[in-house]
């Protein structure tokens, strides 16, 4: 077997349907598998796709066991020498897949790659290669001045932006789409299960740089992404910062921690405090909606700060051990 490719899946069985659809059709001249694992979805999306795509293979978890966790089950399954770990909100719209394993297979130091993932109006999704996150490229975090810099240092994302066909040595992949070598998966000890969704990839691609491979992005293979569709916006950057917070203490230790815990504070507190100033000229300065939900955002982080938990949330358990609450079809 030369690829696996192996979906977790959570209550987004539209999604997956394409996704798995998009798969079969475009990936061609390779051997594959595609592995669903269900993480307990209360809809039984696997039960309504397990009818239509006959030749894939069913994990049904009775417990959400979260991302990695979810992700690991589907590894011990799985038979190819590369294995791809592809979110159920993906659909490809080339054989971006059988690119992806071509490069891969000609870097011989290679130990993640990934591509050009698109939001669902074809623009580029800036998320698709990451940095490490540090007090400085957080602080200054913002869309607009991403895209308007790209290569700044901060955040390097000018790879996404490039004509370029060669591979671009990145810090970090997102973990909407990794494809790897099984052996180097192996090697790094497979996702961290610290992490309960989030920041798993971060760590994957940590672990990955110091066991001395290299993570690679290429631009010419390009899959949509339509991210964050099944998830609380509130919710998801809650948990989000939990685990960029966990990451941090693990791989930075408790004193960074603690100046970026300080720092990000006081980002947030400025923020709404500029937000606070702005809102009454919001309609004179010409801006057509309300700052809403970039107020939301900054409560929310500062709330998250405050409360000081690193913690990702656990499984939920239903009392059973994973082996007897795990089946395949």
């Amino acid at each position: 077997m030369d690829l696996s490719i192996i979906i977790v899946n959570w209550n987004s069985v539209n999604y997956l349907r394409d996704c798995v659809a998009s798969i079969l059709e475009y990936t061609r001249g390779i051997s594959f598998e595609i592995i669903v694992v269900d993480n307990a979805s209360p809809t039984g999306d696997a039960d309504i796709i397990e009818q239509e795509f006959r030749n894939v293979t069913f994990i049904r978890s009775c417990k959400n066991l979260g991302f990695a966790g979810a992700n690991n089950l589907g590894f011990r399954r799985a038979s190819g020498e590369y294995v791809l770990f592809l979110n159920p909100d993906t659909k490809l719209i080339s054989p971006a897949i059988n690119l992806m394993l071509e490069r891969l297979r000609s870097l011989a130091d290679a130990g993640i790659l990934g591509c050009k993932l698109l939001n669902s109006d074809l623009s580029v999704q800036t998320s698709s290669i990451q940095k490490f996150p540090t007090i400085l490229n957080q602080v200054f975090q913002s869309e607009y001045l991403r895209l308007r810099w790209p290569s700044f240092p901060l955040w390097d994302i000018g790879p996404l932006f490039s004509d370029s066909p060669r591979p671009t040595r990145v810090e970090a992949i997102t973990g909407a789409c990794m494809m790897m070598k099984r052996e180097v998966f192996e090697i790094v000890g497979l996702y961290s299960e610290d992490y309960w969704m989030y920041s798993e990839d971060l760590d994957l691609c940590l672990k990955v740089k110091r066991a001395g491979f290299k993570n690679y992005y290429i631009g010419d293979a390009t899959i949509i992404h339509y991210a964050g569709k099944s998830s609380d916006p509130e919710w998801a950057l809650t948990m989000k910062l939990r685990s960029d917070l966990r990451f941090l203490s693990i791989s930075r230790g408790p004193f960074y921690l603690l100046a970026f815990r300080i720092g990000m504070a006081l980002n947030a507190v400025a923020r709404l405090a500029i937000i606070a100033v702005v809102y009454p000229f919001w309609r004179v300065l010409g801006k057509q909606t309300a700052p809403g939900p970039t107020w939301s955002k900054w409560r929310v982080v500062l709330r998250v700060l405050r409360a000081g938990s690193t913690g990702s949330e656990p499984a939920r358990d239903s009392g059973k051990s994973v082996t007897d609450c795990v089946t395949r079809t």
